[in-house]
């Protein structure tokens, strides 16, 4: 975690602060429903101190919560009370709902307390470059066949996440840390890799159309970080199967972290004289 942590050596208590980030985007959380890993996201959100906190959509699970009787508990509310903290301490939030909370579309542009809502955002990074911060969904058109077999990797999908919490569940007991079978049991599925890189190309067609350098989205349930052709696709990830998020530093790298501020990936900044709208060096 990247929480403050205490030294005591030499009889002396030093309190670490974490570091500061210059925005932090989390994705897909679906806050309300029974995959949720709410706790460990209410670990991660209590651990920040960044300027900007991007919410990237489907944050709380409206579906499920109308559909099937809602989980809150303790942890859910963690979470709700890390977020108000996190505004209480100068962190700007910006919410993007997606296709799981799209009623909260109906605020966008308005300025709530403590809270923007927007459509899509453009973040600019350190170095420059600007980024389209969306959901994903406006997508699903181009990457979705619809059809009886969609409906029933639906319904397969969620029954590998309740696989996935009873699995993890036996790893605590075992003293292990978290890995998703959910994921895995992706990476093995050709179809399921067809489907995210048709995703992966329409993020990017999007990104290019609109002269971006890149987007950052959610939506799918698989983190990534790479470049292409000069474009950046950054995807945060979720937080019922792969419990990550993506950050920018204070010197302007991009980072995939696990829940836990394990490293994944990273991009390094343009150097100065590289980067756009940046004066250059002789």
């Amino acid at each position: 975690m990247n929480g403050p942590l205490s030294d005591t050596g030499g009889g002396t208590s030093i309190r670490r602060l974490p570091p500061r980030r210059r925005a932090v985007f989390i994705s897909d959380t679906h806050l309300g429903s029974r995959h949720c890993h709410a706790a460990e996201l209410a670990d991660f959100l209590a651990s920040l101190r960044c300027d900007r906190l991007y919410l990237v959509g489907d944050i709380v699970d409206l579906w499920w919560m109308a559909q099937r009787r809602a989980v809150w508990r303790a942890h859910q509310q963690r979470v709700v009370e890390a977020l108000h903290q996190l505004a209480r301490d100068g962190t700007a939030i910006i919410y993007v709902p997606g296709n799981h909370d799209r009623p909260a579309r109906r605020f966008c542009g308005l300025a709530l307390p403590r809270m923007q809502v927007r459509r899509r955002a453009i973040h600019r990074l350190l170095d420059g470059r600007r980024l389209l911060v969306t959901h994903g969904d406006d997508y699903d058109a181009i990457t979705h066949f619809g059809g009886l077999k969609e409906k029933l990797g639906d319904w397969l999908y969620y029954r590998i996440l309740t696989g996935n919490q009873w699995f993890n569940h036996a790893r605590r007991r075992l003293g292990l840390r978290y890995w998703s079978l959910a994921e895995h049991l992706k990476k093995r599925s050709e179809a399921a890799e067809r489907f995210i890189q048709r995703f992966v190309d329409a993020g990017l067609d999007d990104a290019r159309r609109r002269g971006l350098d890149g987007i950052i989205c959610g939506h799918i349930h698989r983190p990534g970080l790479l470049q292409r052709d000069g474009l950046i696709y950054a995807n945060d990830g979720d937080w019922v199967e792969s419990l990550t998020a993506l950050c920018e530093t204070a010197d302007g790298r991009l980072q995939l972290l696990a829940h836990d501020g394990q490293l994944l990936s990273e991009l390094p900044a343009l150097p100065v004289a590289c980067a756009p709208g940046l004066p250059k060096v002789a």
